[in-house]
């Protein structure tokens, strides 16, 4: 049976359509919106305008692409939640239309929960390795940082997460303080490849359990610049490299510190597993640093790993097609009446979002 599946996101600031034919892809399409570098962030009255611009041209792309008809589709798959509220209702509304009009029903997607099911899709019929469950996902982004666990497509628990900052929030932070452009964290992965990542030093949280803390980190990296710059106004300029290294690798060792804590969690809860599979997912996932340790530790440790391929790693309409198609097959379809919402589920829940 062949299923298409149209999916939709717009969480934030980036357009984007897919199709999916079963669970391998076949079209991918994003329109980013270049309007919020001039305001050092994304706005979000800006970000809803530009949605409306761009949502039908991508859509449109996606099918041709796809080599489909519209009414070839089986049903549409959008992201309810959580996001940002304009965002998320100019991608949900034009979603509940377009299925109206092609008398098919509608499926919501949890954003976090789509990022992890990433790695379930194909690109060809031909089958790539997928993570076998239970595994564990560290999903990293601007707005969230999270350990969790999945034992199914639809089960995942949230086993560890930031108490206070994203770890993509210290990239941005901390370019910001150093006076790089926007988006700042890809630019301190580009420049700390040319730098000495054991050069300068930053005090890491001591948080008990698998939680996150970076807001510590933030500050300590701000006074330290602060000191610096006072007794040389060119400190940051003469050791720009080494700042991004330095900043880099604190991050992504107070990641991989809680990620392997949680190796050893899992293996507590399911004591005949050897080797665990592990994966990353969200828009940190495409930092350079972060799946060279990934790579290291599967060296070290005996770890499958599973990193996103880079298109897959920021917000994308893939994984939402991806998680609309197993619903799908659940026959768990949405309302006209389900509502966005802007925050995550509680811990506890199962990324079915709320009502």
């Amino acid at each position: 049976m062949q299923t298409y599946i149209l999916g939709i996101e717009s969480s934030c600031d980036d357009t984007s359509a897919a199709i999916i034919n079963n669970d391998v892809i076949l079209s991918n399409v994003t329109a980013s919106q270049e309007v919020h570098r001039n305001f050092g962030g994304v706005v979000p009255e800006l970000a809803s305008r530009a949605h409306q611009q761009n949502m039908i041209p991508v859509i449109e792309t996606a099918i041709q692409r796809a080599n489909i008809d519209k009414k070839q589709l089986s049903a549409i798959a959008f992201t309810r939640g959580p996001g940002l509220l304009g965002s998320l209702l100019v991608g949900s509304s034009f979603a509940k239309a377009f299925a109206l009009g092609l008398e098919i029903p509608i499926i919501e997607v949890d954003h976090l929960q789509a990022h992890i099911l990433c790695h379930f899709i194909r690109n060809t019929e031909h089958t790539n390795p997928v993570p076998s469950f239970p595994f564990l996902c560290l999903t990293v982004s601007g707005g969230h940082t999270q350990i969790v666990l999945i034992t199914d497509y639809f089960n995942m628990e949230i086993i560890g997460q930031t108490i206070d900052d994203a770890a993509g929030e210290a990239f941005d932070k901390s370019a910001k303080i150093m006076g790089l452009p926007y988006p700042g964290g890809p630019m301190v992965d580009k420049l700390a490849q040319g730098g000495n990542p054991l050069r300068f030093s930053f005090s890491k949280p001591n948080i008990p359990g698998l939680d996150f803390s970076f807001s510590g980190l933030k500050t300590s990296i701000l006074y330290f610049l602060r000191d610096e710059l006072k007794k040389d106004s060119g400190f940051i300029e003469n050791n720009l490299n080494d700042l991004c290294a330095s900043i880099q690798k604190a991050i992504i060792d107070i990641l991989m510190a809680k990620i392997s804590s949680a190796v050893i969690e899992l293996k507590r809860r399911f004591p005949g597993m050897k080797q665990p599979d592990v994966a990353i997912a969200g828009g940190v996932s495409a930092n350079s640093g972060l799946r060279k340790a990934l790579e290291d530790a599967r060296d070290k440790h005996g770890w499958n790993i599973f990193i996103p391929p880079l298109p897959y790693s920021t917000d994308n309409a893939a994984m939402i097609a991806i998680t609309g198609y197993f619903k799908y097959l659940k026959g768990d379809f949405a309302s006209q009446e389900a509502a966005p919402y802007t925050r995550a589920p509680h811990p506890t829940a199962d990324f079915g979002g709320k009502d």
